[in-house]
C-alpha cells in the first residue's frame, strides 16, 4: 500500500482539497486498496475544524465534498508515509527541518507535477477571492492525476 500525505500551512484549503482529488482520482481507477491518503498542516491553528468554506463551497461545484478536518504533521507522519507532499516551497523547506533522520517519507513538491499548468507553486487561495479557489482547483486537479500515474508507476 502507498501511502501519500499533502501538507499545507492550515490545512484548510489546499491539502483537504488535494486529498479529495487524490482519493476521487484513486477511486476512479479502483485503487482504493492500494492508497492511504490524508492531509495535515503545519499548524495546529484549525485543529479539528472542517476545510474552510470557501474551498467546500468551490469544490462542491465541481462534485467534491471535502469531509477532512484539519490537523497539525506529527513527527510520526515521517515514518508512516510514504510520500509527503508540499504545496510551496516554505512547505517544502518547513518539512525538511521537521523531518527525523532516518525516516522513510519522501518530500516531494505539488507543483512538480504540474503538466497542463505552469506554476512554481501551489498558491495559498485564503486571502484571495473566488478566482483563487478556482485556480487552486484546477491545479490540483492537473497534479493529482500526474502524482497518481507517477506512483503507479513506481
Amino acid at each position: 500500500m502507498v501511502k501519500v500525505l499533502f501538507i499545507c500551512l492550515g490545512n484548510i484549503c489546499r491539502s483537504p482539497m488535494a486529498e479529495t482529488i487524490f482519493k476521487h482520482l484513486v477511486e476512479e481507477r479502483g485503487l482504493e486498496n492500494s492508497f492511504e491518503v490524508d492531509s495535515a498542516g503545519l499548524i495546529d491553528y484549525h485543529e479539528g475544524e472542517l476545510a474552510d468554506n470557501r474551498m467546500r463551497r468551490h469544490a462542491s461545484m465541481h462534485g467534491y465534498y471535502i469531509t477532512h478536518r484539519s490537523r497539525p504533521v506529527e513527527t510520526g507522519d515521517f515514518s508512516h508515509f510514504d510520500y509527503i507532499i508540499g504545496m510551496d516551497h516554505q512547505n517544502i523547506r518547513a518539512l525538511e527541518s521537521m523531518q527525523p533522520a532516518g525516516s522513510r517519507a519522501q518530500i516531494l513538491d505539488m507543483a512538480s507535477f504540474l503538466r497542463e499548468h505552469e506554476a512554481a507553486t501551489v498558491p495559498d487561495p485564503y486571502y484571495g477571492g473566488d478566482q483563487g479557489f478556482e485556480y487552486v482547483i484546477a491545479l490540483l486537479e492537473d497534479a493529482c492525476a500526474s502524482l497518481l500515474d507517477y506512483l503507479c508507476e513506481e
